[in-house]
């Protein structure tokens, strides 16, 4: 289940364009739901650990990518226990927060509301303990956090 702290939260990874920088591994780049990422929100393809062919940029590498990808592999990937600001993700990026989280308990600190869909879809709101399932009680329970 996808877990959201709305606002601030010491202890999370603020800049994680600054850490994936840092952290990342070569074989997270070449994972199968990354290379789906990185085409649906980057517009890119992934042809091996450290060559990604962007329609915008040409032959860039991992670090290149944006913040939004940059964060979902690390979500993903990352298993350090840290929570990570997803505030650094658009709206296209929702989809695959919800993919990632309905495999493992997927923890997130947001600064925004995203626009998760009609769904279906259960997403915890820690700041107030609920689980909502509709982007109504999402913007009802966290308006008063963001």
């Amino acid at each position: 289940m996808l877990n959201i702290y709305f606002g601030d939260m010491p202890d999370a990874v603020f800049d994680t364009a600054r850490y994936f920088n840092n952290q990342y591994k070569d074989a997270w780049i070449t994972k199968e739901r990354t290379v789906r990422m990185v085409k649906d929100i980057d517009k890119s393809d992934v042809i091996d650990a450290n060559l990604i062919q962007s329609p915008y940029l040409g032959a860039i590498g991992p670090r290149n990518l944006s913040g939004g990808v940059k964060t979902l592999i690390l979500l993903d990937n990352d298993r350090s226990g840290r929570v990570f600001n997803a505030s650094t993700c658009g709206d296209n990026c929702a989809k695959w927060l919800l993919e990632i989280a309905a495999d493992r308990k997927v923890v997130v600190n947001m600064h925004h509301l995203m626009d998760f869909g009609k769904g279906p879809w259960a997403i915890r709101v820690l700041n107030t303990n609920t689980v909502v399932r509709n982007m109504r009680d999402l913007v009802f329970t966290a308006g008063d956090y963001v």
